[in-house]
């Protein structure tokens, strides 16, 4: 079993641990919240309460996501399934839009109806101190997880439990003064924690399609990732540079310059050294890297020149030559072509002439220079 398969195993075991003692302390909660919110007239706990529901349905969809974002890649999906977790966190977040929006407009309703509330019992006072232990509690459980898994939705879903903490404490401060004979500051706190609850749904919710439209990695990230692609061996240069982030990992393109003559194996040997050196430094799920002989920015582009057989064929029906692709090498460089050609020790002389000759003919060949090795 490799290293990707182990992070994997390890991330949905750790996602499923923590989502399902979120799941219970939120059922706990939101019983607590809505029963006592109703019994002791405060607006403020029972929308504490849906807050709490909330969240235990956003847990369902974590625990989904957890289960299927972690999956291997496959035939279908040969980058993995990390992007379920990143849609599932935008579904998180509508909710979240969806349920402060509704909280709001109750809150407002009574508030504007304030006089007529009765006052609240004390003992919702107690229930919302006590959502607010259970809360932070678990809000410090969970992120310990989510970064020592790496994973972006459960650290969405920790920061959902630190938000419900600060809408507690809200509620907490309504309740005080409620009781101190303010009603409007029941509703009031209703309010704010709406607001809390949008807040957060739009925060996960531009972080999450950021994600989807392929947005960069931060300038500090990409500046890392550049200076270790730099220090590998054999690489002259890096540009064009593309970052997009999968769920808690990236993906990296990049062109790096390699010396325009060295062979193909060790231009692909450097390639591989500089991806494997990323990838051991970087929270990086895959790496392309390009080779190139020359930066493609500056230098026209070799795609309309003649392929190697075509330049073979037009010099051989032309000079009685009987050359043959091990013959030549072929450097495509500044926009034309340079030859290295083994000619036969004998006649090297006179068949190179006779070369040079040919190729002036086709001036568009962009043959910049021809020269000739001793066979052996």
């Amino acid at each position: 079993m490799n290293d990707f398969h182990i992070a994997n195993e390890a991330r949905f075991a750790a996602g499923q641990k923590s989502t399902r003692t979120s799941i219970i302390t939120n059922i706990f909660l939101s019983l607590a919240q809505i029963s006592f919110g109703f019994l002791g007239h405060s607006q403020g706990l029972i929308a504490d309460g849906l807050h709490s529901i909330s969240d235990l349905l956003s847990d369902f969809v974590v625990l989904f996501a957890n289960r299927h974002g972690n999956r291997s890649a496959d035939k279908g999906h040969p980058y993995g399934h990390g992007r379920i977790e990143t849609a599932a966190t935008v579904l998180l977040s509508l909710m979240l839009i969806l349920v402060g929006s509704g909280l709001l407009w109750r809150a407002i309703f009574y508030l504007q109806n304030s006089s007529k509330l009765p006052k609240v019992l004390p003992i919702t006072l107690a229930i919302a101190i006590l959502a607010i232990f259970c809360k932070e509690t678990l809000y410090h459980y969970m992120v310990r997880i989510a970064r020592s898994v790496r994973s972006q939705l459960l650290m969405a879903n920790a920061w959902h439990a630190r938000s419900d903490a600060a809408s507690s404490l809200v509620v907490t401060l309504g309740l005080i003064g409620n009781l101190e004979g303010y009603r409007f500051f029941d509703p009031v706190a209703a309010i704010i924690v709406a607001f809390l609850i949008i807040r957060m749904g739009w925060s996960l919710g531009y972080q999450a399609l950021s994600e989807l439209v392929d947005t960069a990695l931060d300038e500090e990230s990409v500046a890392a990732i550049r200076q270790t692609l730099m220090n590998t061996p054999g690489v002259r240069d890096v540009h064009e540079l593309r970052t997009r982030r999968m769920a808690n990992q990236a993906l990296i393109d990049a062109h790096v310059l390699v010396a325009p003559r060295i062979s193909v194996s060790e231009g692909h040997f450097i390639a591989e050294l500089a991806r494997h050196r990323v990838l051991a430094n970087h929270n990086a799920l895959d790496v392309l890297v390009h080779i190139d002989p020359e930066d493609d920015k500056l230098n026209p582009t070799t795609t309309q020149l003649p392929l190697r057989e075509e330049l073979i064929q037009f010099i051989n029906e032309n000079t009685g030559l009987n050359l043959t692709s091990k013959d030549i090498m072929l450097h495509y460089l500044k926009g034309q072509i340079e030859a290295v050609i083994n000619l036969d020790s004998e006649q090297a002389s006179q068949q190179a002439q006779t070369i040079r000759q040919v190729l002036m003919q086709r001036p568009e060949i962009g043959i910049v220079s021809l020269r000739t090795k001793v066979a052996l």
